[in-house]
Protein backbone atom coordinates (compact mmCIF):
# COMPACT_ATOMS: atom_id res chain seq x y z
CA UNK A 1 0.00 0.00 0.00
CA UNK A 2 1.30 3.36 -0.89
CA UNK A 3 0.49 6.71 -0.55
CA UNK A 4 1.48 9.07 -3.44
CA UNK A 5 0.39 12.92 -3.05
CA UNK A 6 1.93 16.93 -4.27
CA UNK A 7 5.36 17.86 -2.11
CA UNK A 8 4.36 20.45 0.29
CA UNK A 9 6.01 23.37 -0.79
CA UNK A 10 7.14 23.63 2.68
CA UNK A 11 8.85 20.38 2.77
CA UNK A 12 11.93 19.27 1.60
CA UNK A 13 12.12 15.89 -0.42
CA UNK A 14 14.55 14.39 1.82
CA UNK A 15 12.41 16.10 5.46
CA UNK A 16 8.92 14.41 4.06
CA UNK A 17 10.68 10.90 3.30
CA UNK A 18 11.73 10.96 7.09
CA UNK A 19 10.17 8.39 10.16
CA UNK A 20 7.75 10.46 12.03
CA UNK A 21 8.93 10.79 15.70
CA UNK A 22 5.94 12.23 17.26
CA UNK A 23 4.69 13.76 20.68
CA UNK A 24 1.62 15.08 21.84
CA UNK A 25 -0.17 17.06 24.47
CA UNK A 26 -2.96 15.89 26.04
CA UNK A 27 -5.93 17.95 24.92
CA UNK A 28 -9.05 16.03 26.35
CA UNK A 29 -12.44 17.66 26.66
CA UNK A 30 -15.34 15.56 27.59
CA UNK A 31 -18.03 16.65 29.78
CA UNK A 32 -19.03 14.23 32.80
CA UNK A 33 -21.70 13.97 35.24
CA UNK A 34 -23.02 17.60 36.45
CA UNK A 35 -22.41 18.78 33.15
CA UNK A 36 -19.17 19.59 34.28
CA UNK A 37 -16.18 19.88 31.36
CA UNK A 38 -12.78 18.35 31.53
CA UNK A 39 -10.58 20.44 29.83
CA UNK A 40 -6.98 18.64 29.76
CA UNK A 41 -5.61 22.21 28.68
CA UNK A 42 -6.56 24.12 31.31
CA UNK A 43 -5.78 21.06 33.90
CA UNK A 44 -1.95 20.87 32.72
CA UNK A 45 -1.85 24.45 32.25
CA UNK A 46 -1.14 24.37 28.55
CA UNK A 47 -2.98 27.67 28.26
CA UNK A 48 -0.55 29.50 30.20
CA UNK A 49 2.46 27.65 29.46
CA UNK A 50 1.71 26.87 25.79
CA UNK A 51 5.09 28.80 24.08
CA UNK A 52 7.14 26.56 27.12
CA UNK A 53 5.52 23.28 26.04
CA UNK A 54 6.32 24.17 22.24
CA UNK A 55 9.83 24.97 23.43
CA UNK A 56 10.28 21.23 25.50
CA UNK A 57 8.95 19.56 21.59
CA UNK A 58 11.71 21.02 19.80
CA UNK A 59 14.18 20.24 22.55
CA UNK A 60 13.05 16.90 21.65
CA UNK A 61 14.53 16.86 17.75
CA UNK A 62 11.21 15.94 17.09
CA UNK A 63 9.40 17.91 14.26
CA UNK A 64 5.55 16.60 14.49
CA UNK A 65 2.90 17.11 17.01
CA UNK A 66 -0.22 15.84 17.77
CA UNK A 67 -2.11 18.92 18.98
CA UNK A 68 -5.92 19.64 19.95
CA UNK A 69 -7.40 22.97 19.51
CA UNK A 70 -9.66 23.14 22.18
CA UNK A 71 -12.93 23.04 19.94
CA UNK A 72 -15.40 24.39 22.82
CA UNK A 73 -13.20 27.77 22.97
CA UNK A 74 -12.89 27.85 19.18
CA UNK A 75 -15.91 27.05 17.48
CA UNK A 76 -19.06 29.30 19.11
CA UNK A 77 -21.83 28.58 17.02
CA UNK A 78 -22.83 27.75 13.42
CA UNK A 79 -20.33 30.18 11.39
CA UNK A 80 -18.83 31.53 14.37
CA UNK A 81 -15.25 31.50 15.49
CA UNK A 82 -12.67 32.71 18.08
CA UNK A 83 -9.26 32.44 16.72
CA UNK A 84 -7.70 34.71 20.09
CA UNK A 85 -5.85 31.87 21.74
CA UNK A 86 -5.04 30.07 18.67
CA UNK A 87 -3.33 32.37 16.39
CA UNK A 88 -0.42 32.93 17.73
CA UNK A 89 0.44 28.88 19.00
CA UNK A 90 -0.17 28.20 15.42
CA UNK A 91 2.47 31.15 14.46
CA UNK A 92 5.24 29.86 17.13
CA UNK A 93 4.31 26.21 15.58
CA UNK A 94 5.26 27.92 12.32
CA UNK A 95 8.38 30.06 13.73
CA UNK A 96 9.48 26.91 15.44
CA UNK A 97 9.34 24.57 12.02
CA UNK A 98 6.77 22.18 13.97
CA UNK A 99 4.21 19.97 11.98
CA UNK A 100 0.82 19.64 13.92
CA UNK A 101 -0.95 16.70 13.56
CA UNK A 102 -4.56 18.38 14.39
CA UNK A 103 -7.20 16.24 16.49
CA UNK A 104 -10.47 18.46 15.80
CA UNK A 105 -12.24 16.67 18.03
CA UNK A 106 -10.66 15.11 20.94
CA UNK A 107 -13.38 13.07 22.95
CA UNK A 108 -15.73 16.50 23.41
CA UNK A 109 -18.30 18.46 21.71
CA UNK A 110 -19.25 22.67 22.23
CA UNK A 111 -21.77 23.00 24.38
CA UNK A 112 -24.33 24.20 21.82
CA UNK A 113 -23.64 21.14 19.72
CA UNK A 114 -24.76 18.67 23.18
CA UNK A 115 -23.59 15.32 22.59
CA UNK A 116 -22.30 12.58 20.20
CA UNK A 117 -26.34 11.66 20.24
CA UNK A 118 -26.91 15.02 18.27
CA UNK A 119 -27.45 13.72 14.83
CA UNK A 120 -26.46 17.67 13.31
CA UNK A 121 -23.31 17.82 14.89
CA UNK A 122 -21.44 15.87 12.08
CA UNK A 123 -21.94 18.50 9.32
CA UNK A 124 -21.10 21.37 11.74
CA UNK A 125 -17.87 20.25 12.59
CA UNK A 126 -17.00 19.57 8.91
CA UNK A 127 -17.81 23.47 8.72
CA UNK A 128 -15.27 24.14 11.70
CA UNK A 129 -12.68 21.65 9.63
CA UNK A 130 -13.38 23.49 6.48
CA UNK A 131 -13.00 27.06 8.29
CA UNK A 132 -9.89 25.56 10.32
CA UNK A 133 -8.11 24.47 7.06
CA UNK A 134 -8.47 27.51 5.44
CA UNK A 135 -7.52 29.69 8.43
CA UNK A 136 -4.32 27.48 8.27
CA UNK A 137 -3.77 26.43 5.23
CA UNK A 138 -0.02 25.66 6.10
CA UNK A 139 -1.53 22.46 8.07
CA UNK A 140 -1.35 19.48 6.70
CA UNK A 141 -2.21 16.62 8.93
CA UNK A 142 -5.03 15.79 10.75
CA UNK A 143 -7.08 13.54 13.68
CA UNK A 144 -10.60 14.62 12.51
CA UNK A 145 -12.16 12.42 14.93
CA UNK A 146 -10.03 11.27 18.04
CA UNK A 147 -10.32 7.20 19.15
CA UNK A 148 -13.96 6.94 17.58
CA UNK A 149 -14.24 3.59 19.24
CA UNK A 150 -13.68 5.09 22.86
CA UNK A 151 -15.42 7.97 22.42
CA UNK A 152 -18.76 5.68 21.41
CA UNK A 153 -17.67 2.94 24.42
CA UNK A 154 -16.67 5.63 27.25
CA UNK A 155 -19.64 8.02 25.94
CA UNK A 156 -22.93 5.47 24.99
CA UNK A 157 -22.07 1.79 26.65
CA UNK A 158 -20.21 2.88 29.67
CA UNK A 159 -22.29 5.85 30.76
CA UNK A 160 -19.29 7.74 31.94
CA UNK A 161 -18.59 10.80 29.42
CA UNK A 162 -21.08 13.57 27.05
CA UNK A 163 -24.33 11.95 26.43
CA UNK A 164 -23.75 9.25 29.66
CA UNK A 165 -26.23 6.34 27.92
CA UNK A 166 -25.51 2.70 28.57
CA UNK A 167 -27.44 1.22 25.31
CA UNK A 168 -26.08 -0.58 22.24
CA UNK A 169 -28.51 1.61 20.21
CA UNK A 170 -26.88 4.82 21.70
CA UNK A 171 -23.33 2.89 21.03
CA UNK A 172 -24.20 2.77 17.37
CA UNK A 173 -25.63 6.07 17.06
CA UNK A 174 -21.89 7.50 18.51
CA UNK A 175 -20.07 5.42 16.30
CA UNK A 176 -22.08 6.08 13.39
CA UNK A 177 -21.87 9.87 13.61
CA UNK A 178 -18.41 9.87 14.38
CA UNK A 179 -17.49 8.35 11.42
CA UNK A 180 -19.79 10.29 9.52
CA UNK A 181 -18.43 13.46 11.02
CA UNK A 182 -14.59 12.24 9.78
CA UNK A 183 -15.23 11.55 6.09
CA UNK A 184 -17.47 14.89 5.90
CA UNK A 185 -14.13 16.67 7.73
CA UNK A 186 -11.65 15.00 5.37
CA UNK A 187 -13.81 15.96 2.00
CA UNK A 188 -14.12 19.64 3.87
CA UNK A 189 -10.52 19.76 4.78
CA UNK A 190 -9.31 18.06 0.95
CA UNK A 191 -11.51 21.49 -0.54
CA UNK A 192 -8.86 23.54 0.64
CA UNK A 193 -5.67 21.55 1.29
CA UNK A 194 -6.12 18.52 -1.65
CA UNK A 195 -2.78 16.75 -0.07
CA UNK A 196 -3.93 16.76 3.02
CA UNK A 197 -3.25 13.63 5.27
CA UNK A 198 -5.45 11.53 7.82
CA UNK A 199 -3.68 10.02 10.78
CA UNK A 200 -6.91 8.60 12.08
CA UNK A 201 -5.91 7.58 15.96
CA UNK A 202 -7.89 4.32 17.48
CA UNK A 203 -7.24 2.34 20.28
CA UNK A 204 -6.56 -1.01 19.58
CA UNK A 205 -7.98 -3.31 21.51
CA UNK A 206 -8.29 -6.93 21.98
CA UNK A 207 -10.56 -9.41 24.77
CA UNK A 208 -9.44 -12.78 26.06
CA UNK A 209 -11.64 -15.00 27.21
CA UNK A 210 -11.72 -15.95 31.28
CA UNK A 211 -13.78 -19.27 30.62
CA UNK A 212 -14.74 -21.18 28.23
CA UNK A 213 -18.35 -19.89 28.22
CA UNK A 214 -17.09 -17.07 27.36
CA UNK A 215 -15.33 -17.43 24.10
CA UNK A 216 -18.65 -16.42 22.33
CA UNK A 217 -18.61 -12.96 23.87
CA UNK A 218 -15.17 -12.72 23.58
CA UNK A 219 -15.32 -13.03 19.82
CA UNK A 220 -17.93 -10.69 19.82
CA UNK A 221 -16.19 -7.88 21.32
CA UNK A 222 -13.37 -8.76 19.15
CA UNK A 223 -15.48 -8.32 16.01
CA UNK A 224 -17.17 -5.24 17.84
CA UNK A 225 -13.45 -3.52 18.15
CA UNK A 226 -13.09 -3.42 14.40
CA UNK A 227 -16.50 -0.91 14.17
CA UNK A 228 -15.37 2.27 13.83
CA UNK A 229 -12.40 1.55 11.15
CA UNK A 230 -15.02 -1.22 9.19
CA UNK A 231 -17.10 2.08 8.34
CA UNK A 232 -14.47 4.35 8.05
CA UNK A 233 -12.63 2.47 5.55
CA UNK A 234 -14.86 0.39 3.97
CA UNK A 235 -14.72 -2.46 4.96
CA UNK A 236 -17.25 -5.27 5.29
CA UNK A 237 -18.53 -6.16 8.72
CA UNK A 238 -19.39 -9.60 9.70
CA UNK A 239 -23.03 -10.95 9.52
CA UNK A 240 -23.06 -10.50 13.23
CA UNK A 241 -22.02 -7.08 13.11
CA UNK A 242 -24.37 -6.42 10.21
CA UNK A 243 -27.49 -7.30 12.78
CA UNK A 244 -26.03 -5.79 15.62
CA UNK A 245 -25.62 -2.03 13.67
CA UNK A 246 -29.50 -2.90 12.23
CA UNK A 247 -30.38 -3.84 15.41
CA UNK A 248 -28.66 -0.94 17.02
CA UNK A 249 -30.68 1.96 14.79
CA UNK A 250 -28.43 2.01 11.36
CA UNK A 251 -29.97 1.93 7.79
CA UNK A 252 -29.19 -0.51 5.27
CA UNK A 253 -28.94 3.10 3.25
CA UNK A 254 -26.48 3.99 5.66
CA UNK A 255 -24.13 0.76 5.74
CA UNK A 256 -24.36 1.82 1.88
CA UNK A 257 -22.95 5.24 2.38
CA UNK A 258 -20.26 4.24 4.65
CA UNK A 259 -19.06 1.85 2.49
CA UNK A 260 -19.29 4.06 -0.75
CA UNK A 261 -16.14 6.46 0.41
CA UNK A 262 -13.15 4.35 -0.11
CA UNK A 263 -11.87 6.89 -2.52
CA UNK A 264 -10.64 8.35 1.11
CA UNK A 265 -8.67 5.31 1.45
CA UNK A 266 -5.42 7.03 -0.20
CA UNK A 267 -5.29 9.86 2.20
CA UNK A 268 -5.50 7.84 5.10
CA UNK A 269 -3.15 6.14 7.62
CA UNK A 270 -4.39 3.85 10.41
CA UNK A 271 -2.98 5.75 13.72
CA UNK A 272 -2.90 2.67 16.81
CA UNK A 273 -3.24 3.80 20.21
CA UNK A 274 -2.11 0.56 22.45
CA UNK A 275 -1.26 0.91 26.35
CA UNK A 276 -1.09 -2.20 29.03
CA UNK A 277 -4.53 -1.44 29.19
CA UNK A 278 -5.96 -2.54 25.98
CA UNK A 279 -5.64 -6.07 26.58
CA UNK A 280 -8.99 -7.43 28.57
CA UNK A 281 -10.15 -10.66 30.12
CA UNK A 282 -13.67 -11.25 30.38
CA UNK A 283 -14.43 -13.30 33.04
CA UNK A 284 -17.60 -16.06 33.92
CA UNK A 285 -19.80 -13.44 35.53
CA UNK A 286 -19.17 -10.91 31.98
CA UNK A 287 -16.93 -8.54 34.30
CA UNK A 288 -13.78 -7.64 32.43
CA UNK A 289 -10.36 -7.06 33.79
CA UNK A 290 -6.92 -5.83 32.97
CA UNK A 291 -4.88 -8.42 30.91
CA UNK A 292 -1.60 -6.57 30.87
CA UNK A 293 0.50 -6.72 27.57
CA UNK A 294 -0.41 -10.24 26.69
CA UNK A 295 0.15 -10.12 22.99
CA UNK A 296 1.86 -6.72 22.98
CA UNK A 297 1.72 -3.91 19.94
CA UNK A 298 3.10 -6.27 17.92
CA UNK A 299 0.25 -9.19 17.13
CA UNK A 300 -2.55 -7.01 18.14
CA UNK A 301 -1.35 -3.99 14.97
CA UNK A 302 -0.51 -6.84 12.92
CA UNK A 303 -4.23 -8.18 13.17
CA UNK A 304 -5.42 -4.19 12.40
CA UNK A 305 -2.31 -4.03 9.45
CA UNK A 306 -4.08 -7.24 8.22
CA UNK A 307 -7.29 -6.37 8.12
CA UNK A 308 -7.06 -2.79 6.62
CA UNK A 309 -3.13 -2.34 4.95
CA UNK A 310 -3.50 0.62 4.86
CA UNK A 311 0.22 2.48 5.92
CA UNK A 312 0.21 2.26 10.03
CA UNK A 313 1.33 4.96 12.83
CA UNK A 314 1.85 4.11 16.26
CA UNK A 315 -0.14 7.13 17.54
CA UNK A 316 -0.21 6.77 21.38
CA UNK A 317 1.28 5.43 24.31
CA UNK A 318 2.73 5.78 27.55
CA UNK A 319 3.79 4.12 31.27
CA UNK A 320 3.90 5.50 34.47
CA UNK A 321 6.89 7.19 35.78
CA UNK A 322 9.16 4.21 37.08
CA UNK A 323 8.28 2.29 33.96
CA UNK A 324 7.95 4.68 31.05
CA UNK A 325 11.90 3.93 29.88
CA UNK A 326 11.08 0.42 29.84
CA UNK A 327 7.60 0.84 28.14
CA UNK A 328 9.44 3.28 25.70
CA UNK A 329 12.11 0.41 24.33
CA UNK A 330 9.51 -2.56 24.42
CA UNK A 331 7.66 -0.50 22.29
CA UNK A 332 10.05 0.78 19.38
CA UNK A 333 11.43 -2.93 19.49
CA UNK A 334 7.93 -4.35 18.32
CA UNK A 335 7.48 -1.60 15.89
CA UNK A 336 11.21 -2.81 14.44
CA UNK A 337 9.87 -6.06 14.17
CA UNK A 338 6.29 -4.70 12.58
CA UNK A 339 8.51 -2.90 10.18
CA UNK A 340 10.91 -6.06 9.07
CA UNK A 341 7.84 -8.25 8.94
CA UNK A 342 6.61 -5.96 5.79
CA UNK A 343 4.18 -3.43 7.90
CA UNK A 344 4.26 -0.38 7.01
CA UNK A 345 4.41 1.62 9.70
CA UNK A 346 5.98 5.36 9.57
CA UNK A 347 5.85 7.11 12.94
CA UNK A 348 5.91 6.40 16.72
CA UNK A 349 4.67 8.36 19.22
CA UNK A 350 4.87 9.13 23.07
CA UNK A 351 1.29 10.80 24.50
CA UNK A 352 1.90 12.94 25.98
CA UNK A 353 4.63 15.42 25.94
CA UNK A 354 3.21 16.41 29.53
CA UNK A 355 1.97 14.74 33.12
CA UNK A 356 -2.40 14.51 32.96
CA UNK A 357 -4.73 14.54 35.14
CA UNK A 358 -7.45 11.81 36.51
CA UNK A 359 -6.68 9.42 34.13
CA UNK A 360 -6.82 6.65 36.54
CA UNK A 361 -10.33 6.99 36.62
CA UNK A 362 -11.17 7.66 32.60
CA UNK A 363 -11.51 11.54 33.97
CA UNK A 364 -15.07 10.34 35.84
CA UNK A 365 -13.67 11.56 39.35
CA UNK A 366 -12.52 14.84 39.31
CA UNK A 367 -9.73 14.33 42.52
CA UNK A 368 -7.09 16.25 41.08
CA UNK A 369 -4.93 13.07 40.95
CA UNK A 370 -1.28 13.76 38.75
CA UNK A 371 -0.98 10.64 36.47
CA UNK A 372 3.11 10.85 35.80
CA UNK A 373 2.90 9.60 32.42
CA UNK A 374 4.89 12.68 30.64
CA UNK A 375 7.92 13.11 29.33
CA UNK A 376 7.75 16.70 31.36
CA UNK A 377 6.23 17.13 34.81
CA UNK A 378 3.45 19.61 35.09
CA UNK A 379 6.43 21.69 36.77
CA UNK A 380 7.87 21.24 33.23
CA UNK A 381 10.97 19.13 34.27
CA UNK A 382 12.59 16.55 32.22
CA UNK A 383 11.88 12.96 32.94
CA UNK A 384 14.44 10.07 32.86
CA UNK A 385 11.92 8.85 29.56
CA UNK A 386 12.03 12.25 28.02
CA UNK A 387 16.56 11.70 27.87
CA UNK A 388 15.18 8.37 26.57
CA UNK A 389 13.36 9.38 24.19
CA UNK A 390 15.33 11.82 22.66
CA UNK A 391 18.06 9.12 22.54
CA UNK A 392 15.61 6.86 20.34
CA UNK A 393 14.81 10.23 18.20
CA UNK A 394 18.74 10.77 17.76
CA UNK A 395 20.03 7.38 17.14
CA UNK A 396 17.00 6.01 14.43
CA UNK A 397 16.21 9.71 12.65
CA UNK A 398 17.94 8.05 9.86
CA UNK A 399 14.98 5.78 9.22
CA UNK A 400 13.19 5.89 5.99
CA UNK A 401 9.56 6.57 6.32
CA UNK A 402 8.75 2.95 5.88
CA UNK A 403 10.58 0.12 4.73
CA UNK A 404 11.95 -0.93 1.49
CA UNK A 405 9.25 -3.26 0.46
CA UNK A 406 6.63 -0.52 1.35
CA UNK A 407 7.53 3.29 0.85
CA UNK A 408 4.97 5.87 1.62
CA UNK A 409 5.83 8.80 -0.23
CA UNK A 410 4.45 11.55 1.90
CA UNK A 411 5.52 15.03 -0.26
Amino acid sequence: MSIVVPKSPSESWSESLRFMFTVGIECSNPVIDGGHRVDQLALTGHYEWWKKDLGLVTSLGVKYLRYGPPIHRVFLGSGQYDWTFLDPVMAEMQKLGIRPIIDLVHFGLPDWLGDFQNADWPQHVADYAGAFAARYPWVRFYTPVNEIYITALFSAMFGWWNERLQTDAAFVTNIKLCVKASILIMRAVLNVRPDAIFIFSESTEYVHPGNPSMVPKALFMNERRFLSLDLLFGHDVSAVMYRYLLNGGMTEAEYEWYSLQTDLRSHCIMGTDYYITNEHVILEDGRTIAAGDVYGYYVITRQYYDRYRLPVMHTETNRTAGLAVEWLWKEWMNLLRLREDGVPIIGFTWYGLLDMLDWDSALTRMRGHVNKVGLFSLERRERKVAKEFRKLVETYSHLPISSSKFLILTA
